[in-house]
């Protein structure tokens, strides 16, 4: 194994740094980038265990195409192996190899095809305007949590044929769950505080869901549900469909509202580009969503284990077990790839941005319905709320997995 042990006392671990100054972290990465691309992070100063972390695009790149010789299913995908009691409860494709990852993905993938989600467009329209009508009247809103976080939520839920009635204990749960490190979803920051409420809110998803496939299964509808455990060919368990419920509704609440709530963040810091985009919506709805999610970046890593000794990035030799990080955020401010990154650009083209993974076979199932709700949810905001604009600064997850944003005030004049 050859590399620099240049972060024997890495920020990249301390979650406190990851909520300072934003201009700091882009210097640290940019150097790394320019200097030392694959620096060997030692989880503690008195520990030899630690991570690989990728910094460049071309590597991001490069691991993602190589499932078989960069694994996702030695302990997860995040930076810390998970414990085996919250991967029985969370366990989903994501975190699983070939040949059990290529089934359930087939799977899923009938409910997320780019053809069936075309008649979606109708109704996220009508979603986000019913989100509007009950925004207060009095202009002022916290943008996360009376829009953004709510209007994926009800896509999704609908999209599955989830009661309405349960939409707050899926958003809090899936707060718990994915803001696991921020002190307002889980005041005990203990790793056994962590773990229960972890598992509770896991439970309590899982509980929900595999009553509702039951149901589909006896009575299957119109919905993905049915379309998943009710199918004639292949089908999810019950027990399947709920792990794979707390992914995505993880990867369709978190990640998308956080888009929308940076997208509305950006669009406020760059009025030019607000001005530009709205005096031709869609002439640059395209190329502005995808500039949206190369600025937010909501994921910020995932990692990869090293399948067998001998393996080589580069001129760099890894052995078995041999953790790397992908940063998608370093990644998407590369300036061998973007030119002038730290630009927001909505005409920017060509935009090789990894927001939802690189290309590979853990690329984001959700790609399109995701570009699809942003392209339509801008759209909808600029019709209904013209001046819409964030006001304050945001409060930012306290997390190095997600570039979340946790409450941001907006004002706005209703048209």
């Amino acid at each position: 194994m050859t590399g620099a042990d240049s972060l024997a006392s890495s920020p990249f671990n301390d979650l406190a740094w990851w909520l300072a100054d934003p201009a700091e972290r882009e210097a640290t990465f940019a150097r790394h980038r320019r200097e030392d691309p694959r620096p060997f992070v030692r989880i503690s100063d008195h520990s030899e265990a630690g991570f690989w972390a990728l910094t460049r695009h071309a590597d991001v790149l490069e691991v993602s195409r190589r499932a078989d010789d960069f694994c996702s299913g030695e302990g997860g995908t995040q930076i810390f192996d998970q414990p085996e009691q919250l991967r029985a409860y969370r366990g989903s494709f994501i975190d699983m190899d070939n040949p059990e990852h290529a089934r359930l993905r087939k799977i899923v993938s009938r409910g997320f095809t780019h053809q069936s989600l075309g008649p979606l467009r109708g109704e996220i329209d009508a979603i986000a305007r019913e989100i509007i009508r009950e925004m207060p009247q009095s202009g002022e809103c916290d943008f996360v949590t009376q829009f953004a976080a709510l209007l994926p939520l009800r896509v999704i839920s609908d999209m599955l044929g989830v009661p309405r009635e349960h939409e707050q204990f899926i958003f809090k749960a899936t707060n718990i769950i994915l803001g696991a490190s921020d002190d307002e979803y889980i005041p005990d920051q203990s790793r056994a505080g962590i773990e229960k409420a972890v598992t509770d809110a896991s439970v309590g998803l899982i509980e929900l869901l595999s009553g509702l496939a039951k149901d589909r299964v006896a009575n299957p509808g119109d919905d993905v549900i049915s379309k998943l455990v009710a199918a004639d060919d292949e089908n999810l368990t019950p027990d399947e469909l709920a792990r794979f419920f707390i992914l995505l509704v993880g990867a369709g609440n978190e990640t998308t509202r956080n888009a929308i709530t940076h997208g509305l963040l950006a669009l406020t810091q760059h009025p030019d580009q607000r001005e530009l985009w709205q005096t031709d919506y869609d002439g640059y709805a395209v190329s502005a969503v995808e500039e949206i999610l190369r600025w937010a970046t909501p994921v910020i890593h995932f990692r990869r284990t090293v399948t067998r000794d001998g393996v080589t990035l580069g001129e760099q030799t890894f052995a078995k077990g041999d953790k790397v990080v992908l940063w998608y955020n370093s990644a998407n401010r590369d300036e061998e790839v973007f030119a002038d990154p730290y630009r927001f650009d909505i005409t920017r083209d060509p935009n090789q941005h990894v927001a939802f993974g690189a290309p590979g076979p853990h690329f984001c199932l959700g790609a399109h319905l995701a570009r699809l709700e942003l392209q339509v949810v801008f759209k909808v905001l600029f019709e209904e709320l013209p001046d819409i604009r964030a006001v304050g600064e945001p409060q930012m997850l306290r997390s190095n997995f997600l570039h979340g944003v946790k409450h941001l005030q907006a004002r706005y004049t209703r048209a």
